[in-house]
């Protein structure tokens, strides 16, 4: 069995779905490096999600050209393999193989409101293309399997569900990982805490909202920190973020944090803060349980399948509810230390290696 692997997402910075290939890909390497090939990968791949793609200038070349050519460039450039597993960058792909993808979310019909007009209609081209003619799906939880089936007419048996894992690091987060990421990023001795790219769907306004509605000796006692880069028309959150985020509000943005001091920010945190309106998975959900931090998320999408019974969950479009939760965390010590503990256990169902021992079984069944 040889599976070619589309390493596009790797030369972008598409936060979300290149964590999941980059851990992926590594872990499908360490279980079975004989049966995994690569096409597009950048040389010297590391997770950062700052650089850009000006790193990546010739292989972002080659895959516009390949997008745009005809069948024969195509099956000349890409490896001999029994299994192409393509991402959602590439539109061209050799014919006469098994044809794999990953579904992550349908955010584009879910929530229709949080793209643009062009990315909406580039999710629908994919999913007529590769999504609907595929041999086989993976979908990173069973919420994604649903909604492909209702939304798309996808039949459930082709699709299996993997999880995705949660690299080590935050297994192994502790209070020294958590004190070096206090003092290379100037944290607070207290702080709640939110990770993910700043744009409408992840609601940053709605827990801004819900923090200023907290009593001030809260927001004296405790630091609300928002860690992430900018996204799709994040202008506005932006502008309040900087307008918030002065001395005596309780409020810092800390823009990208390297991949590195994640682990010992997530484990130093009173609590993650992750009100999203729609995930397919939702990572920094699944990394703060395994860091042992409490968390409160929304209870619709994925994250309830993901968070168990290890999470306080929230109506995202309520920040009274939201504010509830904060504030029951900063005051319950006792609520606090039942998460941790529920998280931790909740967390071992998110191994690497098991996502890629079943990714294995999956692409042998395609062969």
């Amino acid at each position: 069995m040889k599976v070619c692997i589309d390493c596009s997402p790797l030369l972008v910075r598409s936060a979300g779905v290149k964590t999941y290939l980059y851990h992926w890909l590594n872990a499908l390497r360490r279980s079975e490096p004989e049966s995994i090939v690569t096409f597009l990968e950048p040389r010297g791949s590391t997770l950062e999600h700052d650089a850009g793609p000006n790193l990546h200038l010739l292989p972002l070349a080659l895959l516009w050209a390949l997008n745009h050519s005809g069948d024969a460039m195509v099956s000349r450039c890409f490896p001999a393999s029994s299994v192409i597993h393509v991402s959602n960058l590439l539109r061209r792909f050799p014919k006469g193989r098994k044809l794999s993808a990953t579904i992550h979310d349908l955010t584009a019909w879910v929530v229709p409101q949080f793209h643009t007009a062009t990315q909406r209609a580039a999710d629908r081209t994919f999913a007529a293309n590769v999504w609907r003619p595929a041999d086989g799906l993976i979908c990173v939880s069973e919420n994604s399997r649903q909604d492909a089936s209702r939304i798309l007419g996808i039949h459930p048996r082709k699709m299996t569900v993997i999880w995705p894992g949660v690299p080590d690091s935050y297994f192994n987060a502790g209070t020294s990982e958590a004190r070096a990421a206090a003092q290379v990023l100037q944290l607070p001795s207290s702080y709640l805490l939110y990770i993910g790219t700043i744009e409408p769907r992840k609601n940053v306004d709605g827990l801004l909202t819900a923090w200023f509605s907290l009593p001030a000796d809260l927001r004296r006692d405790h630091t609300l920190i928002v860690a992430g880069m900018p996204g799709w028309n994040a202008e506005n959150t932006l502008q309040r973020l900087r307008h918030t985020a002065r001395p005596g509000s309780g409020v810092r943005y800390l823009g990208y944090v390297p991949e590195t001091l994640m682990p010992g920010l997530t484990a130093g945190a009173r609590a993650l803060i992750y009100p999203s309106f729609y995930e397919g998975f939702g990572i920094p959900v699944a990394q703060a349980l395994a860091a042992g931090c409490p968390v409160i998320t929304s209870g619709i999408s994925s994250l309830p399948e993901i968070a168990g019974d290890a999470a306080l969950f929230v109506e995202p479009h309520s920040p009274g509810e939201i504010a509830t939760a904060i504030r029951r965390l900063c005051e319950s010590d006792a609520d606090c230390e039942r998460l941790r503990s529920a998280g931790r256990e909740r967390a071992k169902l998110f191994s690497w290696g098991r996502a890629a021992r079943e990714s294995l079984e999956y692409f042998r069944n395609l062969t």
